[in-house]
């Protein structure tokens, strides 16, 4: 008994030590938009939770059907309100892709 309490307050103090450096590891910020009818892949993965096979997805989808609304994003496998609701801020479908990371110094200065 005394070693699972043990073993729990060590768990305990690592996700504490995990949760207040979060900070350090979340994703960049991002300041811009992106217009998902016709981003690149490598504009495409810099949104959040968008790596090299889901930009491929998105492209494949808009290459038959370009998207008609930003919410139609959900239909690709892989994207549901969850993500959605990460990507929503940045998605457009008109206008230029402006999409990029804030420097981490500039960033601190807001």
């Amino acid at each position: 008994m005394f070693k699972r309490i043990t073993t729990f307050l060590s768990l305990s103090t690592l996700a504490a030590t995990l949760l207040t450096a979060a900070p350090a590891l979340a994703a960049p910020a991002l300041e811009g938009q992106i217009n998902i009818n016709t981003a690149t892949a490598e504009q495409l993965e810099l949104l959040p939770g968008v790596g090299p096979a889901m930009a491929q997805k998105i492209l494949e989808y808009r290459k038959n059907k370009p998207f008609q609304e930003t919410n139609h994003i959900v239909r690709i496998k892989g994207i549901g309100p969850k993500t959605f609701a990460k990507l929503k801020p940045f998605l457009v479908l008109k206008g230029d892709t402006t999409l990029h990371e804030v420097p981490k110094d500039e960033f601190a200065k807001q």
